[in-house]
């Protein structure tokens, strides 16, 4: 086996593979999230991300020597239905969750788990809400907060774009309406107007009325909170409408069916995404074991995803147990060499760095990083 950064497992777990625990256990792993409904492309990104790193581990010996066996949860994207699965988790002693997906979904199942002592991993929910000020034990993600992202978004618009009216869109859910109001607060602090800031329904099919407004108010840049399905449609109907504005959102925009909605009016919004770590040379033989299994890696949550695997992987291993508590309390006191660079955890579980990009999206669905 070569030792790279990308390797299925690290080192500890190699090791540790090879007789450290002696009574080897199958040890259940959730994979949690959008299985279904308007939003289940990220499921299926997360999804991706976590066989992958599941089967390989499997296939180097394991997690310590044991074997991870997957259960697959379907919240849809629901808070109460994500509560549910949260439930059924419980029920069914598992005791490792890679997900939730949305940030609206994972705060609730979140309290769920630290209360039942069960590691929770989520490579895509973004909302400070879910750590701020709460010490958590058992909750952690593989991505960064939008505390972070909407500031990166914001020195882009300040430093690049230079816009003269703003409006600022969001589709007043945690996710959406949080980072919304991070980019606006950055904003109004560099003196860029806001004329606009204002929550649109989620699942509308008609957004008539806030484009009339944003063609009042003679705007030139709308930054949307939200995910692609209603980013497609306010795109699209904002440009058969002669709105010329340019559109920004973050990475819950950043699907292929924001095209499949908005078509050729796609063309040209920015997007804030996880770097492409599917282009790193480094992660080479990582994307085709993806490819191999007819898996695409090239996606804001198929690295992030890959990587929770393989750090709860790695903290099984390194702390000689499957018990969460320890495996827990080893992934807050150790850093993880992962497919998205060196991970370490801060006291709330949240990474103590994580770096967004700006990149300008193409009416065929790629993107390149923006100027």
């Amino acid at each position: 086996m070569t030792l790279s950064r990308l390797t299925s497992i690290s080192l500890a777990t190699a090791l540790c593979a090879f007789g450290a625990i002696a009574n080897a256990e199958t040890i259940k792993i959730a994979i949690a999230g959008p299985m279904s409904g308007s939003v289940a492309q990220y499921g299926d990104m997360v999804k991706a991300g976590a066989l992958t790193a599941i089967e390989q581990i499997n296939a180097a010996g394991g997690a310590g020597g044991n074997k991870f066996e997957v259960v697959l949860m379907d919240d849809a994207c629901e808070p109460k239905q994500a509560v549910a699965v949260a439930n059924k988790i419980v029920s069914q002693k598992i005791h490792y969750v890679i997900g939730h997906v949305c940030s609206g979904s994972t705060i609730p199942a979140s309290d769920i788990y630290e209360n039942e002592g069960i590691v929770m991993v989520t490579p895509s929910a973004t909302a400070p809400q879910l750590t701020e000020n709460k010490k958590r034990k058992f909750i952690f993600r593989t991505i960064g907060r939008d505390d972070q992202q909407g500031p990166a978004a914001a020195q882009y618009i300040i430093t690049k774009v230079k816009p003269k009216k703003v409006a600022i869109l969001h589709d007043k859910q945690s996710y959406g309406q949080g980072i919304a109001s991070s980019v606006k607060k950055d904003l109004e602090a560099a003196k860029i107007p806001v004329a606009v800031f204002e929550g649109v329904n989620a699942g509308d099919s008609d957004y008539s009325a806030v484009i009339t407004k944003l063609k009042s108010q003679g705007v030139d840049f709308v930054y949307f909170g939200g995910y692609h399905p209603e980013m497609g449609l306010l795109l699209r109907q904002a440009r058969e409408q002669g709105v010329k504005a340019t559109f920004m959102g973050p990475e819950g925009v950043g699907n292929k069916d924001v095209t499949a909605i908005a078509g050729a009016s796609s063309e040209g919004m920015l997007v804030t995404l996880p770097a492409d770590f599917s282009a790193d040379p480094s992660n080479a033989a990582l994307v085709k074991a993806f490819a191999d299994k007819k898996r695409d890696a090239n996606g804001p949550f198929q690295m992030p995803a890959y990587a929770a695997v393989q750090i709860i992987g790695d903290a099984i291993a390194g702390a000689k147990s499957t018990d969460p508590t320890k495996v827990a309390a080893y992934m807050h006191k150790n850093a993880f060499q992962t497919p998205i660079g060196k991970v370490e955890y801060d006291a709330q579980g949240d990474l103590k760095s994580f770096r967004f990009v700006v990149f300008t999206w193409h009416k065929d669905a790629t993107k390149t990083a923006a100027n």
